[in-house]
């Protein structure tokens, strides 16, 4: 089956879900442009999600993905959390920041029971999952009311281990890609390889439809992934400055800015390995450090992000970005427009 047909869409492209640089506008453009619009849902609260789903059952009858988080949320480490504040307090200083006055927080809950009630009642068409997949008896809620399920594999092992529990299709996500590594079965960072490597390997693996995910911001991408044996693509980077984003000011400038477009894995915005563009964190303190475990750590940054933006910077802020930083300033339609030339006739 045409990955198209399996998502029930006339182009097999999907908007890959960005937390923090959209919402339900975004997604519903990219589905009025015949892909597969997303909706990222890991940060959202349920009444948040509740809304976005209403706005989107109001506006449109073409599928959406709703996207998830499944990762097992960590016991807080007071230790780690000391060293990691430590570690940031010359930036407190800079900045005026009371060290004590900073609240702690996960920022991101992962799928649960309490998500897929809220979900029943709007029933939708395809959910996502980033980080493996949530437990058996929650994906079979989810499949009760017919929908097709995706999560991503950055290795082989990974496909082979979504393909065994049923997944409709699998995201391959290769090293390029902006924003949160899908890795779930090895923290090493070594396992992880390039799209275009990824790709042919997992589509000899598996025999679900596998999506190519990361670099591909045009059509002669779409183009590539597709002759390496994908069956469809998801793209970020290149819907970040889309009119229907919501991408902040300094991201969106951090992504114009040309001369400044260098991306690297870090970890130091959440406690997991994420691309995005080099700012002044990531070049002080390098792009890998101790920190508490996901999501924790973005709760001390919070406050040094605030400032900084306040005063046009992205100092502190999470530039997710992949490797290929091309985002035109325009329509979420004319960008799709764009990537389908890079399908077969």
């Amino acid at each position: 089956m045409r990955l198209q047909d399996l998502l029930g869409v006339a182009l097999p492209i999907i908007q890959a879900p960005m937390a923090g640089s959209q919402g339900s506008a975004l997604a519903l453009a990219v589905a009025d442009a015949g892909a597969l619009g997303s909706l990222p849902c890991a940060m959202l609260s349920r009444d948040a999600l509740r809304a976005e789903l209403a706005t989107i059952a109001a506006r449109t009858t073409r599928p959406i993905n709703v996207n998830f988080f499944a990762h097992t949320p960590p016991e807080p480490d007071a230790a780690r959390e000391r060293a990691w504040r430590a570690a940031l307090a010359p930036y407190y200083a800079e900045y005026g920041i009371d060290l004590d006055a900073i609240a702690a927080g996960p920022g991101r809950v992962p799928f649960d029971a309490d998500t897929a009630d809220v979900l029943a009642d709007f029933r939708p068409a395809i959910v996502s999952f980033h980080f493996g997949l949530p437990a058996p008896e929650l994906v079979a809620r989810v499949r009760a009311w017919g929908a097709k399920v995706l999560s991503t594999a950055t290795t082989v092992a990974e496909a082979r281990w979504l393909e065994a529990r049923g997944v409709d299709a699998i995201v391959a996500q290769g090293l390029e890609a902006g924003g949160h590594r899908g890795m779930f079965l090895s923290e090493d960072l070594a396992t992880q390889v390039g799209t275009f490597a990824l790709v042919p390997q997992v589509a000899r693996a598996v025999r679900a439809p596998v999506i190519a995910a990361g670099g591909i911001v045009d059509a002669d991408g779409v183009a590539a992934a597709l002759r390496l044996g994908a069956a469809g693509v998801q793209i970020g980077t290149a819907y970040l400055r889309a009119a229907e984003a919501t991408t902040s000011a300094v991201h969106r400038a951090a992504l114009a800015n040309e001369a400044a477009v260098t991306t690297a894995v870090t970890n130091l915005f959440s406690g997991r390995p994420a691309r995005g563009i080099v700012n002044r964190l990531m070049r002080e303190r390098g792009p890998i450090g101790a920190t508490p475990a996901f999501p924790l750590a973005s709760a001390a940054l919070a406050p040094l992000r605030a400032k900084a933006e306040a005063a046009g910077r992205g100092d502190f802020s999470p530039l997710w970005a992949g490797q290929h930083v091309r985002c035109p300033e325009t329509s979420a339609a004319a960008i799709t427009g764009e990537l389908a030339r890079g399908l077969p006739d």
